[in-house]
């Protein structure tokens, strides 16, 4: 059974319906009682990285998905804004992440010789940095679908688990432990995206 984090940021529906298609049980979860009964864990997100975390803290939810995390080992994958406020923080906001995976998100910056649009917005194909159970049976350049201004930088680069590019070469994905983190929308990234949460839902603590 796979546990979708519902707390105000964003609607979790997509993702529901693409684990059901993936043929795996899933339910939303929004309490404490919830989470500290997950088997496993879906941190989604979009919006600002202060929004998120004071939705988290406003729900009693920060204490308890540490909890989860750091007693029992579950699995937690955090997505877009959720993999960002994994880390210790972000410049574009002032409070603290969860602080599971040690780093900071920095916004995107054009340059003379890397112009880009901010947002990155579209399909990226990724490359494994790592092993890793959660990329397991994804074919070479398998794209997934990307909205986002700000990237995960980790103090420990062992901590990346997929890379992409955009202007710069950026943390695609992170990990350390039991927690995973997905700056891309597997909900909106079709087989490759199926194909992963697949992956989740077959790890347990």
């Amino acid at each position: 059974m796979i546990s979708v984090l519902e707390y105000g940021v964003g609607n979790i529906g997509s993702i529901l319906n693409m684990i059901r298609r993936s043929g795996h049980e899933c339910a939303p979860v929004g309490s404490p009682e919830g989470v500290a009964s997950a088997e496993r864990l879906i941190l989604p997100g979009v919006g600002s990285f202060d929004f998120g975390m004071r939705a988290l803290a406003d729900r009693g939810l920060v204490e308890p998905i540490k909890e989860a995390v750091l007693s029992r080992g579950m699995p937690l994958l955090g997505v877009c804004l959720g993999m960002q406020m994994l880390c210790e923080g972000s410049d574009e906001g002032t409070l603290p992440g969860l602080g599971f995976i040690a780093g900071r998100c920095r916004r995107f910056q054009s340059t003379p010789e890397h112009p880009i649009k901010v947002p990155h917005m579209g399909w990226s194909p990724i490359r494994p940095t790592r092993d890793h159970p959660l990329l397991a049976d994804l074919a070479p350049r398998s794209r997934f679908y990307f909205v986002h201004s700000f990237h995960a930088v980790c103090a420990d680069p062992a901590d990346r688990l997929a890379a992409a590019d955009y202007g710069i070469e950026f943390s695609a994905m992170i990990s350390r432990g039991p927690v995973m983190g997905a700056q891309f929308h597997p909900e909106k990234s079709h087989r490759f995206g199926m194909t992963m949460l697949s992956r989740f839902a077959g790890l347990s603590p």
